[in-house]
C-alpha cells in the first residue's frame, strides 16, 4: 500500500498589525516587518483560493487571522468565510487558526462548518517566555483543550530552531503529545532581519532528526511539515517523508512564499506516494 501524503493550504484572511510580541512572527506590529497588511480579505477571494487549493489536491484549507484571539467581529467574519467555502466545496476539511478562543466561540466555528482548530503551543512551557511575553503558554494549552471540548479536531504543534535546547525541544514534544492532536504542524524558524530572534538555523540533519523524534513520540498523529520547509531542506525536502512526515503545506504561507504546488505534486509522484483523498487516509 502506497504512503498517502495529506496536503493542506493556508489563507491569511486577516494579516499583520498584531499587538502581541511573539519574537518569531513577522505579523507582530512591534517588529515592523515588511509584509502586506489588511484587516479582512474579501470572502470571494477566500473562496477562490479554496477552490485553487482543492484543484491542487489539498483536502485541508486553513483560515488564519492575526491577533491574540477572537472577538465578535472576527468570529463573524471567519464564520462567513467558512459558510461560503462549504457552499461551494462541502467536502473540504476547513481548519480555523484564530488564536486564543473559548469553548463557546469554538462551537460557533464548528456550527459554521469548521472541522478543525489549529493553535500551536510553539515551544516548551519553560522556554516560551523567551519568545513571547504578552500572553502565556498556558493560555495556548487551554485553547487546545477548548477545541477538543468543542468537538473540533485538534491541530497543534510549533516552531523548531528558535534557540531552544534539545531538552526544551523534547519537553515541547511531550506537551504536544499530552494533547493527542490529530495533526501536529512542524515549522522551522525562518530568519527575518526584522525579528528579534537571531538563532542559528538548524541543519537539515538536525531538522530530520526532529521529525523522527516527533514520529516516535506521536506514532498515530499526522505530522505536517509547514513553514520553513523550503529554506531548511531545500532540494532534499523529499527526505522528510522517510523521516516520518506524512503531510505538507502546499502553496504560500502567511507572509512567506512557498513552492509552486505543481512542484510538490511532481515530487510526491516521483517518490511513488499518493495524495490523500480523505482526512483519515
Amino acid at each position: 500500500m502506497k504512503k498517502s501524503i495529506f496536503l493542506c493550504a493556508i489563507s491569511n484572511i486577516s494579516s499583520g498589525s498584531c499587538a502581541e510580541d511573539c519574537g518569531f512572527c513577522t505579523q507582530s506590529a512591534r517588529h515592523h516587518a515588511d509584509i502586506e497588511r489588511y484587516k479582512y480579505k474579501p470572502v470571494d477571494q477566500i473562496v477562490f483560493e479554496a477552490k485553487n487549493a482543492s484543484n491542487n489536491g489539498a483536502i485541508g484549507f486553513c483560515l488564519v487571522t492575526s491577533g491574540l484571539g477572537l472577538d465578535d467581529k472576527k468570529l463573524a467574519f471567519v464564520c462567513e468565510a467558512a459558510r461560503a467555502i462549504k457552499a461551494e466545496l462541502p467536502d473540504l476539511n476547513l481548519i480555523a487558526c484564530n488564536g486564543i478562543a473559548s469553548v463557546e466561540q469554538l462551537k460557533t466555528l464548528k456550527d459554521a462548518g469548521i472541522n478543525s482548530y489549529n493553535h500551536n503551543l510553539e515551544s516548551s512551557q519553560n522556554f516560551y517566555d523567551k519568545i513571547c511575553t504578552t500572553h502565556s503558554w498556558e493560555s495556548r494549552y487551554q485553547t487546545c483543550l477548548n477545541a477538543k471540548e468543542a468537538g473540533l479536531s485538534l491541530c497543534s504543534g510549533g516552531i523548531f530552531g528558535l534557540g531552544e535546547s534539545k531538552e526544551e525541544r523534547t519537553s515541547f514534544i511531550q506537551s504536544v503529545k499530552s494533547l493527542s492532536p490529530d495533526t501536529m504542524p512542524l515549522n522551522f524558524f525562518i530568519q527575518n532581519p526584522a525579528l528579534p530572534i537571531k538563532a542559528t538555523p538548524l541543519s537539515e540533519e538536525e531538522a530530520l532528526a526532529i521529525i523522527t523524534e516527533v514520529r516516535e513520540a506521536l506514532p498515530n498523529t499526522r505530522l505536517m511539515v509547514a513553514g520553513g520547509r523550503e529554506t531548511t531542506f531545500k532540494s532534499d525536502d523529499c527526505d522528510i517523508f522517510a523521516a516520518g512526515a506524512d503531510a505538507i503545506v502546499i502553496g504560500d504561507y502567511l507572509t512567506t512564499k512557498g513552492k509552486l504546488p505543481e512542484s510538490d505534486l511532481k515530487m510526491i509522484e516521483r517518490l511513488g506516494y499518493e495524495i490523500a483523498t480523505t482526512c483519515h487516509a
